[in-house]
């Protein structure tokens, strides 16, 4: 059966997702990677992975993924700096594709937290999203990356219920499109 994929950063990215879609983590999968952390609702619709912060991460979660479930739509979801202080914290963006009622944004995916928009060329910026894309489109259609704005290009990740109320804040716009 092929599978909704939820990819997540951190687990404060994905509390929102497990609590209100009833997901239990699977301890029962073979050879996970490091650090990788699985959960799937009772009837084997959503697939969430927890991967880890940056390129690395993601990719090892993303590639163990692929490899071992079907997938007919992902989702990435996570916090994300932006270099404009008029928007507001809590805002929530699609950066590739155009939706009713959710703002687009272009992003930058960097391997270190940047603390500058010195050069800088977009509007927000993050540690997945591209990697995210790159091995997602091989092997699935149905793409989105969901951002919300958590601080303005601070080097310091959020505390986890700052980081959980602010995906709690936006999980109904996100769930039109599970």
């Amino acid at each position: 059966m092929s599978k909704i994929l939820i990819h997540c950063a951190l687990l404060s990215e994905a509390q929102t997702f497990i609590n209100f879609l009833k997901l239990k983590q699977n301890n029962s999968v073979q050879n996970l990677p490091d650090g990788v952390k699985i959960f799937e609702d009772i009837n084997g619709e959503y697939l969430l992975v927890v991967s880890g912060i940056g390129r690395d991460k993601t990719v090892k979660a993303l590639d163990f993924i692929y490899k071992k479930f079907t997938i007919k739509k992902a989702l990435n979801i996570g916090i994300v700096g932006c270099s404009d202080f008029s928007v507001k914290i809590g805002t929530l963006f699609c950066t590739n594709k155009f939706l009713y009622q959710v703002n687009y944004g272009s992003l930058t995916t960097v391997d270190t937290p940047l603390e500058s928009d010195e050069n800088l060329e977009t509007l927000l910026v993050d540690m997945e999203a591209k990697y995210f894309l790159e091995l997602s489109k091989g092997n699935c259609d149905d793409l989105y990356v969901f951002k919300i704005v958590s601080d303005y290009l601070d080097a310091q990740i959020p505390n986890k219920s700052f980081i959980i109320s602010l995906i709690q804040n936006v999980y109904p716009k996100i769930k039109k499109y599970l």
